[in-house]
C-alpha cells in the first residue's frame, strides 16, 4: 500500500486528505461522451503543466497516455522542459506485447516522465497465467492497474483475482452507450468486493461531475465522483452504500465528506484511489461549489 499512500500523499496548500491526488489527467483519451472534443497532445500537455503549477496542483495525479500516443507526449514534453519529470500512467492499448518497448522509450526519458503505473485491460478470460505475465512484464516497484471486463458473472471473481496478483482493480464507470455505465447495484457490489482487497482501485470514464446527473443530450444517468467517496466510506462503516450512489442532492453528499475526519479520509482513499478527468478545473469548481475546497 505504499504506492497509494505516495501517490494521494497530501498536496501543497492544504488540499483536504479526501481529495489529495484524486485526479488523474485523461486529456489524451478519446472523448467519454459524444458531445465531448478530444485533446491536441500539444494542448494536454500545455494544460498539465499548467495544472501542476496552480493552486489545486495537489489534487493531481499522473497524466494518463496511451501507449499509441507515448512518442507524442515526448515530442511535446520536449518543447515545454519542464522542470521536474511528469508523473506518468502509461495505458497499454497496442497490447500487453508492446509494454516492454514503451517502457525502454520511458526509461531513456527520464528527465521528461517519472513511471508511476501501467493500466490495461484483462482478457475475456482472464487467468493466472495471463496475470503472471503482467508481473513479468512490469517491473515490481511499478503500479500495475487491470480492468476486469464487467458484464459476465465472473467479473467480481476477475476483480478478486486480479488483486491477489498485487494489481490495481479498475472500475469503468461510464462511456459512450448506455450499457458501459455500471447500475448502482453493480458499483454497490464491486465496493463491497474492494473494501476487502489489500490493494485500492481506480475508476475510468463517466465521472464528469461530482453528484450524480443525467445528461440532457444523451438521456445517460452518471455516476459522480463524490458520490462514489461517500459509497465508499460508507461501505468500510457498513452503511447504505446504494443511497449514497444514488443521491442527487449535492448539499447533503458534501455535508457527509465534511464530516469525515483525515483518518476516515485516508481510509476511503486507501480503497478508491483517483479517477480520471479530462480536466482539473471542472472537478476543482464543483467542489469548490460544495464547499469542499
Amino acid at each position: 500500500m505504499s504506492s497509494a499512500v505516495e501517490l494521494r500523499a497530501p498536496g501543497p496548500r492544504g488540499i483536504p486528505p479526501l481529495f489529495a491526488r484524486l485526479v488523474d489527467d485523461a486529456a489524451l483519451f478519446p472523448p467519454g461522451s459524444p458531445r465531448e472534443v478530444g485533446v491536441a497532445v500539444e494542448q494536454a500537455v500545455v494544460d498539465h503543466l499548467d495544472a501542476r503549477a496552480g493552486g489545486y496542483a495537489g489534487m493531481l495525479g499522473p497524466i494518463l497516455c496511451p501507449a499509441s500516443r507515448l512518442a507524442e507526449l515526448i515530442t511535446e514534453l520536449a518543447k515545454a522542459k519542464p522542470a521536474n519529470p511528469i508523473p506518468l500512467s502509461l495505458v497499454c492499448d497496442t497490447g500487453l506485447g508492446g509494454v516492454p518497448k514503451s517502457l525502454s522509450i520511458i526509461e531513456g526519458r527520464q528527465e521528461l516522465l517519472a513511471l508511476r503505473m501501467v493500466e490495461m485491460p484483462c482478457p475475456p478470460d482472464v487467468d493466472d497465467v495471463w496475470l503472471e505475465r503482467v508481473s513479468e512484464f512490469v517491473p515490481e516497484d511499478i503500479i500495475r492497474v487491470v480492468e476486469p471486463r464487467r458484464g459476465s458473472e465472473e467479473w467480481l471473481d476477475a476483480v478478486r483475482r486480479v488483486a491477489e496478483h498485487g494489481c490495481w482493480p479498475k472500475l469503468r464507470t461510464g462511456g459512450q452507450t448506455a450499457g458501459a455505465i455500471p447500475s448502482v447495484e453493480e458499483v454497490t457490489d464491486f465496493l463491497a468486493v474492494a473494501g476487502s482487497l489489500e490493494v485500492p482501485f481506480k475508476s475510468t470514464t463517466g465521472l464528469h461531475a461530482a453528484v450524480r446527473a443525467t445528461d440532457p443530450d444523451t438521456g445517460f444517468t452518471h455516476h459522480g465522483f463524490l458520490n462514489l467517496l461517500v459509497a465508499t466510506a460508507r461501505s468500510l462503516s457498513g452503511k447504505d452504500v446504494r443511497a449514497a450512489l444514488e443521491s442527487t442532492d449535492g448539499a447533503a453528499l458534501a455535508e457527509e465528506a465534511r464530516a469525515l475526519s483525515d483518518d476516515a479520509a485516508n481510509a476511503v482513499r486507501d480503497v478508491f484511489s483517483s479517477y480520471g478527468s479530462c480536466s482539473l478545473k471542472d472537478p476543482v469548481a464543483e467542489l469548490e461549489g460544495l464547499g469542499l475546497l
